[in-house]
């Protein structure tokens, strides 16, 4: 099942993860320095939903929380 909203196609961001080490200037210190990066991904915030099937029945789909925030998904 792929991490993918059905509604709106809203799917994982890639992004970085960074390490920093030393105190910051405005403490007293040197500064912070970058000591490692990293690749990660940021996943979109999927739920799992009935939404109301054009003929009548129900069907669960992953639907992001700002598609039923504003009222995007027909929620049963």
């Amino acid at each position: 099942m792929a991490k993918v909203c059905t509604i709106c196609g809203k799917g994982p961001t890639t992004g970085n993860r960074i390490i920093r080490k030393g105190l910051p200037k405005k403490k007293g210190g040197i500064g912070l320095h970058t000591t490692g990066i990293s690749r990660r991904r940021f996943l979109p915030n999927l739920q799992k939903v009935k939404v109301a099937n054009g003929k009548g029945g129900q069907r669960s789909q992953l639907v992001c929380a700002s598609c039923l925030k504003a009222g995007k998904a027909d929620a049963v």
